[in-house]
């Protein structure tokens, strides 16, 4: 097991005090990947795939394009995961009804399985960070954290 702790990542009193919103969500971005990663190796799935599997809902095909954009990734980081998801039997690919060139993405029976079992994860984990929290501290947790996403989201969207 590594202990070295990287050097970005570090805690907020070796960084400057202008950095600590951007050190706290490095952090917390980093453990929370971590820890999800270990709770989806559980239902043989890997980081990303959970959110791709709950952007999808059962009997509505989504295009690849728009998968991307949701997810704020490249179509063909979305390829990736689908042709992953594929071979597992949890998505299905194929051409749009009407407009042949578009590539649409579904969930398999056993995709909507997977899919409740992530939201299952996601509520164990969840239960874990807040269970602490009083009401008032969630709420405030939740707004400022939605503000941040939205924020960082539209951003990025400028970028790519």
């Amino acid at each position: 097991m590594d202990l070295n702790i990287d050097p970005l990542i570090a805690s907020s009193n070796e960084c400057p005090s202008d950095t600590e919103t951007v050190t706290s969500l490095l952090a917390i971005a980093k453990s929370t990947r971590a820890f999800i990663a270990l709770l989806l190796s559980d239902i043989d799935l890997h980081p990303g795939q959970d959110q791709l599997l709950v952007r999808l809902l059962p009997s509505e095909p989504v295009s690849v394009s728009v998968l991307a954009d949701d997810l704020s990734v490249r179509p063909s980081t979305i390829s990736k995961m689908l042709d992953r998801l594929i071979e597992k039997g949890l998505v299905e690919r194929g051409a749009h009804k009407i407009d042949l060139r578009r590539t649409m993405v579904q969930l398999t029976p056993k995709g909507e399985s997977a899919r409740e079992k992530v939201f299952e994860v996601w509520r164990k984990l969840d239960v874990d960070l807040i269970g602490t929290l009083n009401d008032e501290e969630r709420v405030v947790l939740g707004e400022s954290l939605h503000k941040i996403e939205a924020l960082l989201a539209q951003r990025l969207r400028r970028l790519r």
